[in-house]
């Protein structure tokens, strides 16, 4: 597989294949416009984040998979490894280690359950999430299920984003008013 565009077509073919919800930024597109889209993704079983359903957005470079992809939650999550407002996330082998032998099953079935069932604590994007969970376990595990229950539903997805269109969803979030708690960032997807 020479081509990245090719590359690229194949990675999502897999999502599919191996039943991943998975839609375009914007209605009708189809083929080589899969470098940006979004990912259903369930909270790994047996973990304060079990039960929940984000909505990830991922943006393919031209270089992939040679560059790795920028992926970030839309709907917020409490993880001290993802930035609560923007969803960014701190993952090694997405920003630093990342190998052209992975490809976008490995993110969803291995590194994103990983990350949520390990949390580091001690490089952390969010600071208060991080200095719960050191200090105190149950706590955190409290908080990540409020979360969860308030953020990560399957109405907060199918609601996430349909109030703008702006294309960099990862950095453009931006912060939320107390008063704008309510609201969540992205676009539309099929129903899980």
């Amino acid at each position: 597989m020479s081509s990245p565009k090719r590359r690229i077509e194949t990675d999502v073919m897999k999502m599919y294949e191996q039943m991943w919800i998975v839609d375009t930024m914007k209605e009708g597109c189809v083929g080589l416009m899969w470098q940006e889209f979004y990912v259903r993704f369930k909270g790994p079983e047996e973990t304060p984040f079990a039960g929940g359903l984000w909505k990830i957005h991922v943006e393919l470079p031209d270089q992939y998979p040679y560059k790795s992809p920028s992926i970030g939650f839309v709907n917020r999550i409490f993880h001290p490894n993802i930035d609560e407002l923007s969803g960014s996330v701190c993952l090694d082998v997405i920003n630093q280690t990342w190998s052209p032998m992975y490809d976008m099953i490995n993110i969803f079935e291995v590194f994103l359950p990983q990350l949520l069932r390990y949390p580091n604590p001690t490089d952390p994007l969010n600071g208060e999430a991080a200095a719960l969970m050191m200090r105190d376990q149950k706590g955190y595990d409290a908080k990540v299920k409020e979360y969860v229950a308030k953020y990560a539903t399957k109405e907060n997805v199918d609601d996430a984003g349909n109030d703008s269109d702006d294309s960099d969803r990862m950095s453009s979030v931006g912060s939320l008013d107390e008063d704008d708690e309510d609201e969540e960032a992205a676009g539309t997807m099929d129903d899980v």
